[in-house]
């Protein structure tokens, strides 16, 4: 009996390595330069030959796996690392920094994105007979898991299908459902199942997230807005925080700089015009906020990023 369990052990983890280096030498195809692609509806690929320095942006319902090289994910005080060995899960938009920690050209970062939509995680939770959460208290955003035998394979023949579009157009929603489904009754069921909740308009922190995004750049009003939702402002508060690793007013004060960011990059504005249009009243205290999130006072940001750009078009990258 010993001898036939160590058989098994081992043809798994002989499994194990032979789809993550599939998963690895698909991926360096589908995708043979720097950059993003999205081969498949809901698919999104992503190289790097180099480590990259902390970007801003927001995440939103997706599954994360990485086959080569490893990444860094920040959400409010909460630091995520994750690599081949495991995946990463976001149930709901929020601001996030992240950065490709691990990467080189003779090994390049080497990740893919699969978003996750609450209706397809609704359905598959209520086929597989399981319960939606009772409570609907917060519950993190974002967390890291290993990457199990079952779910890598369901994932390697997912990437599989980038070389059979027109099988690809009716195999890839079955195993993606089949994805949902392993992350359902894997580590991180409970927190998948909020994207269902999450995505529906009855969940009250839900619903306090999508009107912050929305009003960003309005005064904000926790009393009024934790009377709206029938919840205290100390419990209004608590699942806030509990959900997106940040208070409310930490939440808005980083919308509001991403915004900035992308109007000052976007339609050229100068920094006090950008503070003003996303609800700063006083240039010096936007100039403050925007260095402290962002590592560097606007102008200079702007100049830096535009740099960057110019290098990766002379290089080739984007």
């Amino acid at each position: 009996m010993d001898s036939t369990n160590r058989q098994q052990s081992e043809r798994e983890v002989q499994r194990v390595q032979s789809n993550r280096e599939e998963l690895v030498e698909r991926l360096a195809r589908a995708i043979h330069k720097d950059g993003t692609a999205e081969p498949l509806a809901g698919l999104m690929l992503r190289r790097a030959s180099s480590p990259t320095g902390l970007g801003h942006g927001v995440s939103y319902p997706s599954f994360c796996v990485i086959a080569q090289g490893s990444k860094e994910l920040l959400l409010g005080d909460n630091r995520y690392r994750y690599n081949p060995a495991h995946y990463l899960i976001a149930t709901v938009e929020l601001p996030i920094a992240s950065r490709i920690a691990e990467a080189s050209k003779e090994r390049p970062y080497l990740g893919l994105v699969l978003k996750l939509d609450p209706t397809l995680v609704g359905s598959v939770l209520v086929e597989a007979g399981h319960r939606a959460p009772r409570s609907q208290s917060a519950v993190t955003a974002i967390d890291v898991s290993p990457l199990d035998a079952g779910l890598l394979d369901a994932v390697v023949r997912l990437v599989r299908l980038l070389d059979s579009p027109s099988q690809a157009r009716f195999l890839a929603p079955l195993i993606t459902r089949e994805i949902v489904y392993r992350l359902l009754i894997g580590a991180q069921g409970g927190r998948l199942s909020q994207v269902a909740a999450l995505g529906g308009s009855t969940h009250p922190i839900a619903e306090a997230v999508e009107r912050l995004r929305n009003d960003f750049d309005q005064p904000l009003r926790i009393e009024d807005i934790a009377r709206e939702l029938g919840m205290s402002v100390s419990g209004f508060h608590h699942h806030f925080r509990v959900l997106t690793a940040m208070s409310p007013l930490q939440f808005q004060k980083q919308l509001r700089l991403q915004a900035a960011r992308h109007l000052m990059l976007g339609e050229g504005l100068d920094a006090a015009s950008a503070g003003y249009r996303v609800g700063y009243g006083n240039a010096s205290h936007f100039t403050r906020e925007y260095k402290r999130l962002f590592g560097a006072p606007p102008m200079r940001d702007m100049e830096q990023l535009r740099e960057g750009a110019r290098e990766r078009v002379g290089q080739g990258t984007v």
